[in-house]
């Protein structure tokens, strides 16, 4: 029998890149997570802000949704310390609009075009995480 958390990522993956096509095809922009959540920083998506609003709200409420109603508990097993995981959180937000993009815009989206950017982008991504957690967790022992 397969591992219950290999399809749930499956899910999440099929969920992700429906998410994107649909965003596609009826706004006629790549989803990308940190541009949409970025405009909104910046000012620079201003006259799109109940879009980008609309989909933060998304964000927030699909998990929510899916442990209030299917009863799915997420569990991690990499830290409970606050400080990591806020630093954790803003190094991912500094670094995605360093990379002009984040997972879902080049890792998704850009793949899915044959986009060399987001391919090159998303290669690096993978070896910073790879890196990351050889650092992290197996020399300095913080996750």
């Amino acid at each position: 029998m397969i591992n219950n958390s290999y399809l749930l990522g499956l899910a999440g993956g099929v969920l992700i890149g429906l998410a994107g096509t649909i965003y596609l095809l009826g706004n006629g922009r790549i989803l990308g997570a940190s541009g949409i959540i970025g405009g909104l920083i910046d000012g620079s998506g201003r006259s799109e802000w109940r879009d980008r609003l609309l989909f933060i709200a998304g964000l927030v409420a699909a998990p929510w949704l899916a442990i209030t109603w299917l009863g799915l508990t997420p569990t991690t097993h990499i830290t409970t310390n606050p400080v990591v995981i806020v630093s954790a959180g803003l190094l991912v937000g500094v670094g995605s609009r360093l990379a002009n993009g984040c997972t879902s815009g080049h890792g998704v989206c850009g793949i899915s075009r044959l986009s060399l950017r987001g391919i090159a982008a998303t290669a690096f991504y993978l070896l910073a995480g790879g890196v990351s957690v050889l650092v992290f967790k197996h020399i300095l022992g913080v996750i």
